[in-house]
């Protein structure tokens, strides 16, 4: 098997641990490399990530070689044949753990960008690396986990040599990997992509802090799915409502999400429909549904949140009306809307009951719809505006359109958002 790149094989990966979906699970990815398969894996999984830090200890004048390992709360791997081999002197060992005990101390605080690691005491721990070489680094990930509390640790790769799970030793409690090649040389020969992760990825992912696929049940029965992800530090939520055919999953509002994560959003992305109810056109019309259902999934995400934060709704077509419609709820405390292509005439009177500011964000090239995205801007309050992205058509497929989208509604939400 050979793996497009560490995404791919992230996700090839999840796929053999889908029977820990739900459980107590922290993911650890091996910094760099380990993170982005970790990453997938965690999403899937709905688990945190975080990183399991180790060091290689490398020979005096051959640091290319390895002696052992190191890893967080002092655990250590050690080769006895290389030392013995290489004729390291116990100082010399002591000096060159030394050093690389200050590193891994400095890329610790460096990669978690100053926040605590995430709790594994009590709990089932997948440890993930983009390959197994000699396996020193992810032994001591294992043993690192083992001392902070883990109840169970799991080592999962998606690519390794034959005979690596007798390397192991006793150091995982299980062993996870769907491709064991014969004639294996080195993790980066089934790659076809396997350029060096930056120290920036690694911080970039763990920023993104919560990922988590949920299902929320309506009051009338309905089972809706949903993805959720929350940065650490996160300064407001945002909830998406999509339009006519889209969901959860679409390329154009994940492509969105995406931007918001990365200035520190979270985001709530929600299937408003079952797939069902998509085949029916009245409901796929129905704005007061909609717009109940946009209230129940804002219910349910202000519970699950660990402290208060200004949540804000981003909705597009029909959904931007569902959006408008909850907005003007007498008990609405949402702090901005942003509409993309939206149909703000479908939510009629109610838009003169909204309080949030909305930013009507319109296609030049998309007339019946600005027409009506004008007519509405009459009705929203100050300081709602409409902004015109020019030579876009209604689903903003031209180069350039859908980034001036989510830059507008990264720069609405940052502002209205911090004074939520």
């Amino acid at each position: 098997m050979v793996y497009a790149d560490r995404i791919e094989a992230g996700r090839v990966l999840a796929r053999e641990l889908g029977r820990f979906t739900d459980q107590d699970v922290v993911v650890l990815g091996l910094p760099r490399g380990g993170v982005p398969v970790a990453a997938e894996v965690a999403g899937a999984l709905s688990a945190p990530l975080d990183v399991g830090v180790v060091r290689k200890l490398g020979v005096p004048h051959q640091p290319e070689v390895a002696m052992g390992a190191i890893g967080e709360e002092g655990a250590r791997v050690l080769n006895d044949d290389v030392l013995r081999a290489a004729g390291v002197s116990e100082p010399e060992l002591a000096d060159v753990e030394a050093a690389e005990r200050a590193e891994l101390e400095r890329r610790s605080r460096a990669y978690r960008a100053g926040r605590p690691p995430v709790s594994v005491a009590g709990r089932t721990v997948v440890v993930v690396d983009d390959g197994i070489a000699t396996g020193a680094t992810a032994r001591a990930a294992c043993r690192a986990a083992r001392s902070r509390g883990a109840r169970r640790v799991v080592l999962a790769v998606p690519v390794a040599p034959p005979g690596w799970r007798r390397a192991m030793g006793g150091d995982a409690d299980e062993l996870v990997c769907p491709s064991e090649p014969e004639g294996f040389r080195a993790v980066g020969q089934y790659f076809t992509d396997f350029a060096q992760t930056t120290d920036e990825e690694v911080t970039a992912a763990l920023g993104r802090g919560d990922r988590r696929s949920v299902t929320l049940e309506t009051a009338d029965g309905a089972r809706l799915g949903g993805e959720l992800v929350l940065p650490r530090g996160a300064r407001g939520v945002v909830v998406f409502a999509h339009g006519t055919g889209s969901g959860r999953l679409s390329p154009r509002n994940g492509f969105v999400a995406e931007v918001l994560n990365d200035a520190g959003l979270g985001t709530f992305l929600l299937d408003l429909l079952t797939d069902a109810e998509e085949l029916d056109r009245a409901r796929v019309f129905d704005v007061r549904l909609l717009a109940h259902r946009i209230t129940a999934a804002t219910a349910w995400l202000t519970g699950e949140l660990e402290q208060p934060l200004p949540v804000g709704l981003f909705g597009a077509s029909t959904g931007a009306a569902g959006a408008l419609w909850a907005a003007s709820e007498p008990d609405a405390r949402y702090a901005a809307v942003v509409s993309r292509g939206g149909r703000p005439d479908l939510a009629g009177e109610r838009l003169a009951a909204v309080r949030a500011p909305v930013l009507l964000l319109v296609g030049g090239a998309d007339p019946d719809v600005l027409r009506l995205n004008e007519d509405a801007l009459r009705a929203l309050p100050d300081p709602s505006r409409l902004s015109v992205v020019p030579g876009a058509t209604h689903l903003f497929e031209e180069p350039g359109t859908l980034s001036a989208v989510a830059e507008q509604a990264r720069d609405w939400f940052t502002a209205h958002l911090a004074n939520g």
